[in-house]
């Protein structure tokens, strides 16, 4: 028997991003400030795309919590995440 289990896009608006470390902070598991511009991005394991304005990633379903806790704490509202499977 095959579990289609659910995954969750996370869209984060580096543009918006105030490098505030609130993501990563309740979800380090897939969240951390990046490198290139200190912005908040989805960790490498989880990477659809990323550029200086954006950072897409596709989280298992174990993790929606984790994810959805990080989104709604964001003081700009720079974090999304939607339903893909």
């Amino acid at each position: 028997m095959v579990f289609n289990l659910a995954r969750y896009r996370v869209v984060v608006d580096r543009a918006t991003c105030i490098s505030c470390g609130v993501a990563p902070a309740i979800c380090p598991e897939v969240f951390e400030l990046g490198l290139d511009n200190q912005k908040t991005r989805v960790i490498d394991k989880y990477t659809v795309e990323i550029s200086e304005s954006v950072s897409i990633g596709e989280v298992p379903e174990e993790l929606y919590e984790c994810v959805a806790k990080a989104a709604e704490a964001c003081p700009v509202a720079a974090i999304r995440v939607e339903r893909v499977g």
